[in-house]
């Protein structure tokens, strides 16, 4: 009820009955104004908590707008200038992707696997312009033959003359062929790396069989060729047509260094975790400044009665291959003591190490 005042008062009564008659009434009235006090310091909390849960709301917003939302926006925002770049052309720069790996979170993470894929993908451009402009490089030397015994042609000449011209012509058309056959395969060997999936591969089999047919090859040339593998096999997890043509890349090589009396090793030895696949031969050995060159690409250092037979890709192919399985590949020279670096080289050594 509502009293004079305005104030609310609550008031509650019973009788007090005994043997089935009201011999009295009990009443109870609240104090005035104090049901009126009690909602009100309810609805104070209430709305103290309200504000608290607002500020607290705000607060967490502006954490997680300056840790999460910031951040996440340039990464996106970097990526899509990159989109951008790539559509439009906007700007010759190359993409920068904010660097907060220091962070420990996915955040982190996140930075940094773009910053990694960012990298490989500048790292990959630069190596295709790179090798771009090597194709064109060695296309042009070939082309600037033909071009050259071509308009010799044109002018009267004894037919001895023609016929070596001919054969200039000949030899040059086949060196196109074949670097451009190499360039082809050189172009998609980094997608087929990446498409084709590895298998359970057996080293010892496959080694044996190239061998065997290698051997006879390595026999008509007169250079003696023993193949040193173990018994037990050696199974790796790979890609077994491109190891192959790992190894044949190397005694092919061997064998063309390789003259009437000269000797080619083939040996294969498991050590802990790895295999070592080793070539050996008794040729003239590698020069000394080419050690570090031989794996670019389109290197040769060949002699003067074999240019032209070669397109300088094959070690940089097996090396790419090597590496894509995790292995490692490096050449030697074999010398009659290792404490005598001067000393003249007894033939060259390929060692390829694969991981089991």
């Amino acid at each position: 009820t509502i009293d004079g005042n305005g104030s609310t008062v609550f008031s509650v009564s019973t009788p007090i009955v005994q043997n089935g008659r009201a011999i009295g009434v009990v009443a109870l009235v609240s104090a005035a104004g104090e049901i009126d006090e009690l909602v009100l310091s309810e609805r104070e909390q209430v709305l103290q908590m309200f504000v608290i849960a607002i500020l607290v709301s705000i607060g967490l917003s502006l954490v997680l707008d300056s840790t999460i939302a910031n951040p996440l926006s340039d990464l996106a925002a970097a990526a899509e200038v990159g989109r951008d770049k790539n559509s439009r052309r906007i700007s010759p720069g190359r993409v920068r992707i904010p660097d907060l790996s220091g962070r420990p979170d996915e955040i982190g993470r996140l930075s940094g696997a773009l910053r990694g894929m960012v990298s490989a993908l500048y790292e990959r451009i630069d190596a295709n312009e790179q090798f771009a402009a090597d194709v064109a490089h060695e296309i042009k030397n070939p082309l600037a033959s033909l071009r050259s015994a071509v308009g010799t042609l044109r002018v009267n000449m004894r037919d001895d003359q023609r016929e070596r011209l001919l054969n200039v012509i000949e030899h040059d058309v086949r060196r196109l062929d074949r670097l451009v056959s190499d360039i082809s395969n050189a172009s998609r060997l980094d997608s087929e790396l990446v498409k084709e999936e590895e298998e359970n591969c057996d080293l010892l089999h496959m080694m044996k069989n190239i061998n065997d047919y290698l051997g006879k090859e390595a026999g008509e040339k007169g250079i003696e060729f023993i193949s040193d593998l173990p018994a037990s096999t050696l199974e790796i997890q790979g890609l077994e047509a491109r190891l192959a043509q790992v190894f044949v890349n190397l005694t092919v090589n061997a064998i063309s260094f390789g003259e009437d009396g000269d000797a080619i090793r083939v040996w294969a030895r498991k050590r802990d975790d790895r295999v070592l696949i080793v070539v050996e031969d008794t040729g003239p050995g590698i020069p000394d400044e080419a050690l570090t060159k031989i794996f670019n690409r389109f290197y040769t250092s060949r002699p003067e009665s074999q240019f032209g037979n070669n397109s300088g890709l094959g070690l940089a192919i097996s090396k790419q291959i090597v590496e894509a399985h995790g292995g490692v590949i490096w050449a030697e020279n074999i010398r009659p003591t290792d404490a005598d670096i001067t000393s003249e080289p007894l033939g060259a050594r390929f060692v390829v190490g694969l991981p089991v």
